[in-house]
């Protein structure tokens, strides 16, 4: 039979029979419109056979959206009683055992995800959006694209692009990986319990070659980390402690990576950052 969507009465059984209690701590707003997880996963182009994965399946309400299309599904959940009951309710709604593996884990530890997924579909909240999935990136590099509904402020940041306003460390350090876009606005009023922040679609692809060695990355990310510490500080003075120990020292080397010295981090592009550190070399 197709899949079936959970509708909201039936989210509020689930939380209720399993004693959840949405926790601003754990992100816990469920979304409970069928329209929208629909939204999420065409935005994130998904098609049958695909292997996605997603962070936080929570009860199962965009888990079941993606399984929808044909793809399969490795969903990583924190909470176990949620991780436990997935399974359940994705057999009563028509989904085919071998369809959904389900991974009981901290997704900032998690080192490896069954069927190697190519696609990365998720709801995060506020407080690990960035690190998880910076680490996602690092860590599975067979992840070729992906569509997160996030907060505004943190999606927003994510696709800034140099020179602008909000444009900081996880703007460079996503950049890294790829090409990132606002991709869709959503609703405050599809989630239970209603959130008081707006939440944005961001979408990101991988680049088709890799930027740079392991290596390269941990000096370029190192140096971004230090030019965003105190913002609007020159990076003569911001870098001084990680290119030479002086603001001499870290100007010659920024001149010789074509890097104005009173520049500021603001207005670096993920390229310039990578040209610093490949002036600097290996430590």
């Amino acid at each position: 039979m197709p899949v079936q969507l959970l509708g909201a009465g039936e989210i509020r059984a689930l939380a209720a029979e399993l004693e959840v209690t949405p926790t601003k701590k754990l992100g816990q707003n469920f979304v409970v419109d069928a329209n929208t997880v629909r939204k999420i996963v065409q935005v994130a182009g998904v098609r049958a056979g695909e292997r996605v994965v997603e962070v936080g399946p929570g009860l199962g309400s965009l888990t079941l959206a993606i399984l929808e299309t044909g793809a399969s599904v490795t969903a990583v959940e924190i909470d176990h009683r949620l991780a436990a009951r997935l399974p359940q309710t994705a057999a009563a709604h028509g989904v085919a055992p071998d369809a959904l593996t389900v991974v009981d884990a901290d997704a900032l530890r998690v080192r490896e995800l069954p069927g190697d997924p190519t696609v990365l579909v998720a709801n995060l909240p506020y407080n690990v959006s960035v690190p998880v999935l910076l680490h996602f990136l690092e860590s599975f590099p067979y992840l070729e694209r992906g569509v997160v509904m996030v907060q505004a402020e943190v999606g927003e940041r994510l696709a800034a692009p140099a020179g602008s306003k909000i444009y900081g460390a996880p703007s460079v350090k996503a950049a890294w990986y790829g090409a990132w876009r606002l991709a869709g606005t959503v609703s405050r009023q599809v989630f239970w319990p209603v959130p008081n922040v707006d939440s944005v679609l961001v979408a990101f692809r991988r680049d088709a070659q890799p930027r740079g060695s392991e290596e390269l990355r941990r000096r370029t990310f190192a140096l971004v980390d230090a030019a965003f510490q105190q913002r609007r500080k020159m990076l003569r003075q911001a870098l001084s402690g990680v290119l030479g120990g002086s603001a001499a020292a870290a100007s010659a080397l920024l001149e010789a990576a074509g890097v104005a010295a009173t520049a500021r981090g603001e207005e670096l592009s993920v390229q310039d950052f990578v040209r610093i550190a490949e002036i600097v070399g290996p430590a």
